[in-house]
């Protein structure tokens, strides 16, 4: 059985977490990180990666419509390299342009109250940030398979 992956969808005030199932095909919500300072941020997250056997952290890498860093995208690099030097398994940083948006407009649409929403939506970012990462990994390794490159 693979192991799991925590997705971070990392904010200033709140971070949406997100973990795949053991098998690495779908992507659930748990419940959000309320930000408090750096260094208890990143022991809840080092809690959650052995909690639920994590092998990879994914952090959703803010880069702006054209792929450039923007001061958000270099605030995750930095916390990305502080879990890096806390925990025993790879971090990544992986495009999350659009999601955030994607996560609101989900929301908006399902008719929700505008304060369930505001809970909801890192959540729902982290999810579709680890949706995302593990349906491109099915992909490439399809290919692989395959024998395309």
């Amino acid at each position: 059985m693979q192991r799991r992956i925590l997705a971070i969808d990392f904010g200033t005030r709140r971070m949406g977490l997100a973990v795949s199932d053991p098998l690495g095909i779908t992507a659930q919500g748990i419940p959000t990180l309320e930000r408090t300072r750096v260094v208890d941020d990143v022991r809840r997250i080092c809690e959650l990666v052995e909690e639920y056997s994590a092998e990879r952290v994914i952090l959703g890498h803010p880069l702006s419509a054209r792929g450039m860093e923007t001061s958000m995208s270099e605030r995750v690099a930095a916390f990305a390299e502080k879990l890096r030097r806390q925990l025993n398994c790879p971090v990544e940083l992986f495009d999350e342009r659009l999601t955030t948006a994607q996560a609101g407009r989900m929301l908006r649409e399902s008719g929700i109250g505008i304060e369930k929403r505001r809970r909801a939506v890192d959540r729902v970012a982290a999810t579709l940030l680890l949706q995302a990462y593990l349906d491109r990994r099915a992909n490439e390794q399809d290919r692989a398979a395959r024998g395309e490159s």
